[in-house]
């Protein structure tokens, strides 16, 4: 059969760059290498794949290809009275040059030969959000999270046999899980690893399946967990709860559950790091003539001293009110925001007084008369 152009095979056109045609390349590899696809076809896509690319992106054979198409790497075929420079054959897996081609797939993906895992794979780390009222997450709490998870089958052990007699070693990979393969490609024959396709990568083979969990090795379950939220927690940190994450392979272990904390607002507290800041009403004559009063703090009231002459959104510390550090131990503290408050109805002898202060205010100079005097200059 007819072979595909090797630029309509990576996806680019005849005028692509080297990056060009090494970005087409990795993208194409990574769907297409049989150890990361295991459709029918995922092997002889990505042999085409690495076939366009060894030529495409040497200059020399780049530029034979574009001349000559595919005559010039053709077994016995010449072009224009020169020998196929690749002819001969029986190359070995080293290739051509000498240059390890089992090499070429790694070192787009870390460096070193890269070597296909088929035993026990520790399973992938979770995350899941839960919502934490806010005096809880300060003072701490055990809460109940429900979770769900694979957990190995507590009947069969995780083998996935009725018994241990219903199970033997897979005779096409010896229980290795993977058998070898051999591709032929440009410069020869190259050796590789698959899945083997009678166990799956399990190197065994299960004559009668459990009962419990149907031949799976593990069931899934759902549960209420239970967590300690420690003191001090805040918004978008996260609690790890060991082997309860992705299932393992070939039985490896669980990856573990990350529970990101979301806070739930609180309707007077204000959280900023571990400072607590707060909304005081004040009367303005309070405010004017100064006051003590119980200020609510996220551990208990405290009596706060207001200035006589506090002005509106005027701030007071509280050191050492806030949250303690989860780490250091060390609190932050508390800001009071004092919010002014004018009243919208008086009493008779509420009005009658303040009017007394009216006039004699008119005596001297007003708020506002300062004002306008300072605006005129």
């Amino acid at each position: 059969m007819a072979k595909r152009d090797f630029y309509e095979v990576l996806g680019v056109d005849k005028k692509a760059s080297k990056d060009d045609i090494k970005s087409a390349y990795r993208k194409l590899a990574k769907k297409y290498h049989p150890d990361l696809n295991h459709e029918p076809d995922a092997a002889e896509k990505f042999k085409e794949v690495q076939e366009a690319y060894d030529v495409l992106y040497d200059d020399k054979k780049r530029q034979m290809y574009d001349q000559f198409g595919m005559a010039a790497f053709e077994q016995g075929a010449s072009t224009g009275g020169a020998g196929n420079p690749f002819q001969g054959g029986g190359f070995s897996s080293q290739g051509f040059g000498g240059v390890d081609l089992g090499d070429i797939f790694s070192s787009f993906f870390g460096g070193g030969r890269r070597q296909a895992n088929y035993g026990p794979r520790r399973g992938d780390d979770l995350t899941q959000r839960i919502r934490v009222q806010f005096m809880d997450a300060i003072t701490g709490k055990k809460v109940l999270v429900p979770i769900s998870y694979d957990e190995t089958c507590e009947h069969c052990g995780g083998t996935g046999a009725k018994t241990a007699n219903d199970q033997h070693t897979c005779k096409r990979c010896g229980g290795k899980g993977y058998i070898r393969t051999q591709q032929r490609t440009l410069f020869g024959v190259m050796e590789g690893q698959s899945v083997c396709p009678d166990c799956g990568g399990s190197g065994k083979i299960i004559d009668v399946k459990c009962d419990h969990c149907g031949g799976k090795g593990y069931v899934h379950v759902k549960r209420d967990y239970e967590v300690n939220i420690p003191a001090g927690i805040n918004a978008g940190q996260q609690i790890r709860v060991r082997g309860k994450g992705e299932r393992g392979v070939n039985g490896g272990e669980n990856g573990d559950l990350y529970l990101e904390i979301v806070i739930v607002p609180h309707e007077f507290f204000r959280r900023d790091g571990n400072d607590i800041h707060i909304d005081i009403p004040l009367s303005f004559v309070d405010a004017a003539l100064g006051k003590k009063i119980d200020v609510p703090t996220v551990y208990g009231e405290v009596e706060v001293e207001v200035p006589a002459g506090s002005q509106p959104n005027q701030i007071l510390r509280l050191k050492g009110r806030g949250i303690k550090d989860m780490r250091r131990g060390t609190p932050g503290d508390q800001y009071i925001h004092l919010q002014i408050k004018t009243p919208t109805k008086l009493s008779k002898e509420q009005k009658k007084l303040l009017e007394e202060y009216q006039k004699s205010e008119v005596k001297g100079e007003s708020f506002f008369d300062k004002f306008k005097k300072a605006f005129k200059r």
